[in-house]
């Protein structure tokens, strides 16, 4: 029975922040940057779908390391048929967190663009579009680094902890967008 990890939640909250980003955008209404608007909200909708489907990838990837585990592992030359199993099943594991760490990277990005010209009545909806994004994204950390441990190629383990480095710059402007929307609500 396969069951959702820590993938698929950080890609259904990668989905939620495009789709908080993608209504902002629906409700501004700026006529002189209405063709702004309509390139944002066809962006989030196409990250809430991608980051839909990758949830489901992460489910797939999760039942193939699932069985990989239950693997015979009597013998030598079945233990090590089975890590090498692991190994390449884990390393498939990482794609769909890597695709919602790319994902809420993009969401952060749509997100500081639209904040200027958001519906002021919306705009702790940009802030929680952020949040969200920033929760993908140090989830998808997770679910890559739970991964590490059991895959045997070293460059490609080297590659995935370098990538998984952007969530601290990911995060900071997350924060800053926050920051930013606290101010406009607050003075």
């Amino acid at each position: 029975m396969a069951a959702p990890g820590a993938g698929a939640t950080a890609a259904v909250e990668a989905a939620l922040s495009a789709s908080l980003v993608a209504m902002v955008g629906r409700f501004t209404k700026a006529e002189e940057h209405a063709e702004l608007v309509r390139e944002i909200v066809a962006a989030a909708d196409a990250q809430r779908d991608a980051c839909l489907g990758a949830a489901a990838d992460d489910e797939a990837a999760f039942s193939a390391v699932a069985e990989a585990m239950k693997m015979p592992r009597g013998t030598a030359e079945e233990k090590e048929k089975r890590r090498r199993r692991l190994s390449e099943v884990q390393l498939d594991a990482t794609r769909p967190p890597l695709a919602v760490l790319a994902s809420a990277g993009e969401l952060v990005e749509l997100a500081r663009r639209v904040l200027p010209i958001a519906n002021r009545n919306l705009v702790s909806d940009v802030a929680a579009a952020t949040a969200a994004a920033r929760a993908a994204a140090t989830t998808a950390r997770l679910a890559v680094e739970a991964n590490l441990a059991g895959i045997d190629d070293e460059a490609a383990r080297a590659g995935l902890v370098s990538t998984v480095a952007v969530v601290e710059d990911l995060a900071r402007r997350a924060d800053e967008i926050e920051a930013e929307v606290r101010t406009m609500m607050h003075g």
